[in-house]
């Protein structure tokens, strides 16, 4: 088991690692909202609805005030990829 302080120790050495070139990375392409919402022919109401956000806070993605990361990234990767199925898990019948 590993103490507290070991944690922030290995992800440094690990970021250290990544800078120089060296150990794995995952990178992700950057994802544009616009872009994919209006793939799906929706407005931008309906995209922070399906998103489960609120309207302003999805706008500030589209104007590049906001950026989007981590699981909402990979959300509108699915939605890009496979709308529909977002649809019928996330929005009522």
């Amino acid at each position: 088991m590993s103490t507290s302080g070991e944690d922030p120790i290995r992800s440094l050495g690990e970021a250290v690692a990544h800078a120089q070139g060296r150990g794995p990375a995952i990178l992700h392409a950057s994802v544009t909202p616009r872009e994919i919402r209006k793939q799906g022919g929706l407005t931008q109401a309906q995209m922070a609805s399906l998103l489960g956000m609120s309207l302003s806070g999805y706008r500030k993605w589209e104007q590049g005030t906001r950026r989007v990361s981590g699981p909402a990234a990979a959300l509108l990767r699915v939605i890009q990829k496979e709308p529909e199925a977002v649809r019928r898990a996330l929005l009522p019948a």
